[in-house]
């Protein structure tokens, strides 16, 4: 075989091997998996709730709370190693109560109460929009500017113990629904305080971010959906 069809040859077999590379790579990036997907478990830091973790996994808070036993109101202690899916090993705990476990194999309610009004969270220049990339959207405005609950709801999470977005509120519409808003300057509500939308919960600021700007996410079962399809 002469030089030159082995030359042929070979260039034949690198382009589709390169193509092959090319094809694999969209793939393994094409979709929205949750961030940490891999994990089976989460051991509980200081400062994190159940709603925040379910948020960090990408997972349903009502699955979260069933696999691990655990009822409202939810209370979970660092250390607690907790279940991220449903084939993961139980892990037993003396902090479990009789009321948790006699509702883990209770079947979620199937009437889900509608959220009612949305609206935007803040005034100002969106910059980046829901994409496999980003979760939610990106919006610009003034640093300290009103950030304000995008429908009414019920604070689940205020604080900084979730990498990645700074100050950050969860606002939980209904027990499928929540909104998150991160990157807060300073947070005006606490956990546990009732809100009504329109009503002020943080100044915008630039915490773990490169910029001052808001990042805005609506969860749907733990799934990050696009704002879009809710805000006015």
């Amino acid at each position: 075989m002469s030089t030159h069809r082995h030359f042929l040859v070979f260039m034949k077999y690198f382009f589709i091997l390169m193509v092959s590379i090319t094809f694999l790579n969209s793939c393994a990036t094409k979709g929205k998996s949750p961030r940490y997907y891999h994990h089976s478990y989460h051991t509980v830091a200081k400062g994190e709730t159940l709603y925040s973790i379910s948020f960090k996994y990408g997972v349903s808070m009502k699955e979260l709370a069933a696999w691990n036993r655990i009822s409202e109101p939810y209370v979970i202690y660092p250390g607690q190693k907790l279940r991220l899916n449903s084939s993961a090993v139980a892990q037993k705990s003396s902090r479990y109560t009789k009321e948790s476990k006699s509702t883990a194999n209770k079947s979620p309610p199937k009437n889900v109460k509608p959220v009612g009004q949305w609206g935007w969270p803040l005034s100002g220049k969106v910059i980046e929009e829901f994409s496999s990339k980003n979760n939610g959207i990106n919006i610009v405005a003034k640093e300290g500017s009103e950030v304000k609950a995008a429908a009414s709801g019920k604070v689940v999470y205020a604080g900084d113990a979730l990498r990645g977005y700074g100050n950050l509120i969860i606002i939980k519409h209904n027990s499928s629904i929540f909104s998150a808003y991160a990157h807060n300057k300073k947070l005006l509500v606490k956990e546990e305080d009732t809100i009504a939308i329109g009503q002020p919960i943080a100044l915008l600021g630039s915490t773990e971010a490169d910029r001052v700007m808001l990042h805005f996410e609506i969860r749907k079962d733990g799934n990050p959906v696009n704002p879009r399809k809710y805000l006015p």
